[in-house]
């Protein structure tokens, strides 16, 4: 995805307690990368969607019961066709890969199916690309996705 780069776009990082409270902080920062970067707004809100799930779910569990720290780097770039975000979510909590757990079956009824797992499953299905690794005692989660650009009628 990244080979074909005509230019880099811009590069955020911020760093906030792990907390609820905190997620509108990552979240406008990231939307205001993607407006930035020119993404349309139905991929943007797809992003966005991937992001405030996987802050949520370190908010969850990545620290219980203290409070830790995390750390997302936000990198554009403008495409031959369209643009893409990189995206590197990290926390030194417990060490957990999301995209590990089974997924769930969708085609049984609410009731039916096992609670939890289906903000990871749209994670997966949504971005072009997933990817854990625990690193120096940090887990590290890299999301990335491309998009063409929209044409003006």
């Amino acid at each position: 995805m990244w080979g074909d780069i005509l230019k880099s776009g811009d590069n955020k990082k911020i760093t906030v307690n792990a907390t609820l409270d905190n997620l509108p902080e990552v979240t406008d920062l990231v939307e205001e990368m993607l407006k930035k970067s020119g993404c349309p707004g139905r991929i943007a809100s797809k992003i966005m969607v991937c992001v405030e799930e996987l802050f949520v779910n370190i908010t969850n569990y990545a620290y219980n019961p203290s409070v830790g720290e995390c750390t997302v780097d936000m990198e554009t770039k403008t495409l031959s066709d369209g643009g893409a975000i990189k995206l590197v979510m990290r926390d030194s909590g417990t060490p957990f890969n999301p995209f590990e757990r089974e997924e769930p079956d969708i085609t049984l009824s609410a009731d039916e199916r096992s609670i939890g797992g289906l903000g990871i499953f749209m994670v997966k299905k949504i971005m072009d690309s997933v990817q854990y690794e625990y690193t120096n005692n940090e887990n590290i989660v890299t999301l990335e996705k491309s998009w063409q650009y929209e044409q003006e009628i």
